[in-house]
């Protein structure tokens, strides 16, 4: 439709006339005016994240370098493609399992047909585990929720879209996967720093949305793009999946549903929860979600 005016037509030969291709031809680097707002992966890029992504991007005989012109041409059209049609192998290639990062691992690609690693079974058939499996299920996503946020690289990638649907689990190992990494948003907490929008250093609390939907979230990508220190994953996970606000195919009462009875006596795993999906206090939810974790790790015994 871009390139004809009609929505039948020779994807590959249409290609070269939509606007992408004029960043094709001899466009030496990839830079962030030129493909800002394509996807969530680059709502707010960075010329750091857009020379990683061109980096590390798999599909080309020349992987290593940034420089676009560097690519041919068909190679330069399916990055640009991928970056605005479906970001999700690129998050794949640019943040990788091999590194440590939570998501399922690129095995490659032919044509628009991408593979990764068959994880396992998703997170929703973990429902009704042993409490103890649900446990250590909770601990592993609040780790991911903290190492998306803050990490040595300084990128914070925010989860847009997070449902039981979206993580699997590792039959050997039981680790938990990311498997769904289309709706990602990628922001550079170091161009934050430099450019120093309005209330950059101010903390981003999320607001708890209680919609009556399953797996809702409030969000601003602005606000996400402009502060450093958000506290938007532990909100998503807290709320979608761990706590009583948590609904899915027709439950309630998230993954730690019906703790024992001296967990639940004891209160504090449920205050904790309340206050990480819908903080009382100012900040609350920054300390619930650090207390969380500490508290999932001595329940299922990660206590490092």
């Amino acid at each position: 439709r871009r390139a004809t005016g009609r929505g039948r037509c020779d994807l590959l030969q249409a290609l070269h006339a939509t606007e992408f291709a004029s960043l094709n031809g001899d466009v030496r680097l990839l830079t962030p005016d030129a493909v800002e707002g394509w996807s969530d992966l680059v709502h707010c890029p960075s010329q750091r994240l857009l020379d990683r992504l061109v980096r590390r991007y798999a599909e080309t005989k020349d992987s290593g370098s940034f420089l676009l012109r560097n690519l041919k041409d068909s190679e330069r059209m399916q990055l640009l493609i991928t970056l605005a049609f479906n970001p999700e192998p690129l998050v794949l290639q640019s943040f990788p399992s091999d590194e440590g990062w939570p998501f399922a691992k690129y095995l490659g690609a032919c044509g628009r047909m991408v593979a990764v690693n068959y994880v396992g079974e998703e997170l929703w058939s973990y429902f009704n585990a042993p409490w103890e499996k649900r446990v250590d299920l909770a601990w592993q996503l609040m780790e991911i929720a903290e190492q998306l946020t803050n990490n040595d690289f300084e990128f914070a990638l925010y989860l847009l879209d997070v449902s039981f649907d979206n993580f699997a689990v590792g039959p050997r190992d039981g680790k938990v996967i990311i498997v769904d990494a289309e709706n990602v948003l990628v922001a550079d907490k170091r161009l934050i720093r430099q450019n120093k929008p309005e209330n950059w250093d101010v903390w981003y609390e999320s607001k708890f949305d209680d919609c009556d939907k399953e797996a809702c979230l409030s969000f601003s990508k602005e606000i996400l793009c402009a502060r450093v220190t958000v506290d938007h994953n532990y909100y998503a996970i807290c709320q979608n999946l761990l706590s009583r606000h948590a609904t899915w195919r027709g439950t309630s009462g998230g993954l730690l549903h019906d703790p024992p009875a001296e967990i639940a006596k004891d209160g504090r795993l449920e205050a904790l929860l309340d206050e990480c999906a819908n903080p009382k206090k100012r900040y609350g939810r920054f300390q619930a979600a650090k207390e969380l974790r500490e508290y999932l790790a001595q329940l299922s015994n990660n206590v490092r």
